[in-house]
């Protein structure tokens, strides 16, 4: 996040790669590659390795040349390999490393795909494999109803929702050091304080806010019981809130799906709260 996006100068952004791939990424995606099939080729010449099948493929179904342009040389392949990687459009790469464990060779193909998933949360980007495909696990109305939620909370009334929602969205994209649990804490606390806020009870928890609020505003009973369970998730003895300093599985998909939930949770409470007043 910018310094003019912390003070609210420029509009903020959610930091995920959706149609790009920084060099970081590119990087973490070709050294899957290169651990995964690259350094298991073992030989100066495809013809001798366990991978002839494997490069032929490559070479005839992916990028569509004649197999006698191949040179059988396995550094001369690598290395054309390698500088089309590293200028391909950042789809043509997904499209790459979703054909390559597709295709039969010896090389740990659960290995790659795990590998690969482990750069693509690190990176942050809004795409994973999901069994043998490369799926968008972040799509476009996700990305706008955090980024609403967090451009119309900035302002003095709503500046309490405004910090939660902020510090959720900084410890989700950290892409150094993440911290999804605090992130997923952060998100819930948005919308206490969003509730807080509309009933004018500082001191509720989301709890009681919630059924305070629904005496002033129509809220679907749905929506209210889902929050009311995902607020007794982060409340529980072994959840969020209560054990910080425990190990945790919490995941990227876990906090994101918390930030987009909380983010559209506020944004329906924000409307309803304005035509209460109408």
């Amino acid at each position: 996040m910018r310094f003019s996006q912390r003070i609210g100068k420029m509009p903020l952004k959610v930091d995920v790669q959706k149609e790009s791939m920084d060099e970081d990424l590119r990087i973490g995606l070709w050294n899957a590659f290169q651990i995964f099939y690259l350094d298991e080729v073992g030989t100066r010449w495809i013809q001798n390795s366990n991978f002839n099948y494997f490069f032929k493929v490559i070479w005839l179904n992916f990028f569509k040349l004649p197999l006698d342009n191949m040179d059988d040389s396995f550094e001369s392949t690598y290395s054309r390999i390698r500088k089309w990687f590293f200028k391909a459009e950042w789809y043509e790469i997904y499209d790459f490393i979703e054909f390559v464990p597709t295709v039969e060779s010896p090389a740990n193909k659960k290995g790659f795909r795990t590998f690969c998933n482990d750069m693509l949360e690190k990176e942050l980007s809004a795409y994973r494999f999901i069994d043998d495909y490369i799926t968008e696990i972040i799509d476009g109305t996700e990305l706008k109803e955090i980024e609403e939620a967090i451009e119309e909370s900035d302002r003095s009334k709503f500046v309490g929702v405004n910090k939660h929602l902020k510090t959720a969205l900084a410890m989700l994209s950290d892409r150094k050091n993440p911290d999804y649990r605090n992130s997923i804490k952060e998100s819930i606390s948005a919308v206490e304080a969003m509730c807080q806020i509309i009933t004018g009870d500082y001191k509720a928890e989301l709890g009681k806010a919630l059924k305070v609020l629904e005496r002033s505003i129509d809220i679907h009973p749905a929506l209210k019981r889902g929050f009311s369970a995902l607020y007794g998730y982060t409340s529980d003895e072994g959840g969020i809130r209560h054990a910080m300093i425990d190990e945790n599985n919490s995941q990227f998909e876990d906090a994101k799906y918390m930030l987009v939930s909380a983010s559209a949770f506020i944004n329906y409470l924000k409307v309803k709260h304005s035509k209460s007043k109408e």
